[in-house]
């Protein structure tokens, strides 16, 4: 399980979230939270006195699951000393493993929705058994269906001599801030586990950079072994699966986040019908627009995603967008906080015309993209180049001048013109043209944002700069138009061209 300090995705020992209606047959069982039964246990208006009702009637579809895993480790006793490479790696050594998680029941036929990364290998382990247990303590060894690690789904099948209890899923799209919701699951491994909460926020951006990044967000009490089990709300519909929790002591501080109903449902449906799952692509790297950017760009509202750089001959190239390009709309919806670029185009079909919106050095233009098929994530982590090299290289002295000294004064950094010997010792083309930044102010916003000595300066403001004068005067335009940043567009060797904002010095 994973646990971060600031927005994350920590896993909660299962993983993401689901939620879908299924419409399989069910011969003459009805789901635990069909109409009829529901509407028996479930309170119309106001606090409910007791939820005891409500989960007696759900708790029978929620399970346990378990794996048995097989893992190669290297068998060296010197491991982790200073003799560790004298004597080789040693003969590698099976061992077992076990992971916990939770799931639940979608079906009279027995489909059970859990996360991926519940019944995931780690490293080169091979996976043994799946188990599910019932809340009545029977086992039932399960069959892998489908997975799909984008989402962090997976279904599973289990068989036996009767209908199992199921439950079906409502729309997330309903839920409200302040709503009450209950959470069971099998957190530690306890067994079933019921807690209550209200829904604190929808569409929840987390930061943590995947595609479905909006979440449902929760104060009721999610743990380690959570992962997998249903968030449901006072009618009993199933509105998302308990999937995160933002936490500094790896336990549950009342923040909690699971993947909305409606994300999940066409992702199962198609994983239970044995269909690939294809996503839209445009091919670009993307940062939100912060405060920094949005003044260094004149912006006068937070709106869009900002373009670093593009792929090559992917679809965003192909439709003309650029490095420094802010997307403001896509195929007509706004591209928001809550309605980010990465999950906009993934639900588009490869192969669709969009209409894009951008903006590009202030100026709105209209593009049309062809979407693409969004390629592996071991695709993905080759399409931008991401190395590092040591760049202690000695510039000379930048000079004290007065365009130096304003410089200084306002970025934070001295930067000098690149010269032969430069390029010579950055190892850049000589066709390359710039300021190489030769100090920077440890107390700088700039040092904040990562700018160190031997980064180049390629323009500010979208303007190219290779002389002193001419970073100076894109500083005093910034200035001069009231913004509180400049963009710079930066490249560091053996890396890509990034563009940051840094805010300008008012001292």
């Amino acid at each position: 399980m994973r646990y971060a300090y600031s927005v994350t995705a920590a896993l909660l020992a299962g993983g993401a979230a689901l939620s879908f209606a299924t419409g399989f047959p069910a011969g003459a069982q009805v789901a635990q939270n069909d109409d009829a039964s529901i509407n028996r246990v479930v309170p119309r208006s106001g606090a409910p006195a007791s939820f005891a009702d409500l989960t007696a009637q759900l708790q029978p579809a929620v399970v346990n699951i378990s794996t048995r895993q097989r893992v190669q480790v290297a068998n060296n006793p010197f491991a982790g000393t200073p003799f560790e490479g004298l004597f080789g790696g040693g003969q590698s050594q099976t061992r077992e493993a076990q992971s916990l998680g939770s799931g639940f029941i979608i079906s009279a036929d027995g489909y059970v929705v859990t996360n991926n990364h519940v019944i995931s290998v780690q490293g080169n382990g091979e996976l043994e058994s799946i188990t599910v247990t019932m809340p009545d303590g029977a086992e039932y060894d399960a069959e892998l269906v489908g997975k799909d690690p984008e989402s962090d789904l997976a279904v599973l099948k289990i068989s036996g001599d009767r209908d199992f209890p199921f439950v079906e899923f409502g729309s997330s799209s309903d839920a409200r801030v302040g709503d009450w919701i209950i959470a069971i699951g099998n957190p530690f491994g306890l067994g079933g586990t019921v807690t209550s909460g209200i829904i604190s926020a929808v569409f929840r951006n987390t930061n943590s950079g995947g595609i479905y990044d909006r979440y449902l967000q929760t104060d009721a009490a999610i743990n380690r072994g959570n992962s997998g089990g249903p968030m449901f709300d006072m009618q009993g519909n199933v509105i998302g699966i308990n999937n995160a929790i933002f936490s500094p002591t790896g336990g549950s501080v009342g923040i909690g986040f699971a993947i909305p109903a409606d994300t999940a449902a066409p992702i199962v449906k198609k994983l239970i019908a044995g269909q690939t799952i294809e996503r839209g692509y445009l091919g670009i790297q993307i940062n939100p627009v912060t405060d920094d950017l949005a003044s260094s760009l004149g912006l006068q509202k937070n709106r869009g995603e900002f373009v670093q750089s593009v792929v090559p001959g992917g679809a965003a190239d192909q439709a003309g967008l650029k490095p420094g390009d802010v997307v403001l709309k896509v195929a007509g919806k706004d591209i928001t906080p809550d309605q980010t670029l990465s999950y906009t185009v993934a639900n588009i079909e490869p192969g669709t015309r969009v209409p894009i919106e951008v903006l590009r050095n202030g100026k709105r233009m209209n593009l049309t993209a062809t979407v693409g098929l969004r390629p592996s994530q071991e695709e993905l982590a080759n399409s931008f180049s991401n190395q590092s090299e040591d760049d202690d290289e000695g510039f000379g002295n930048p000079g004290t001048g007065g365009e130096q000294e304003y410089i200084a004064e306002k970025l934070g950094v001295s930067a000098i013109p690149l010269t032969a010997e430069i390029r010579r010792q950055l190892g850049v083309s000589a066709d390359l043209q710039g300021m190489v930044i030769a100090a920077v102010n440890g107390s700088s916003d700039a040092a904040q944002k990562g700018l160190r000595r031997g980064d180049i300066i390629l323009s500010a403001n979208y303007q190219d700069v290779s002389t002193v004068a001419q970073l100076e005067a894109a500083v005093r335009a910034a200035e001069k138009d009231s913004r509180d940043a400049v963009l710079l567009r930066v490249q560091r060797r053996g890396q890509p061209a990034v563009y940051l904002p840094i805010r300008l010095s008012r001292g």
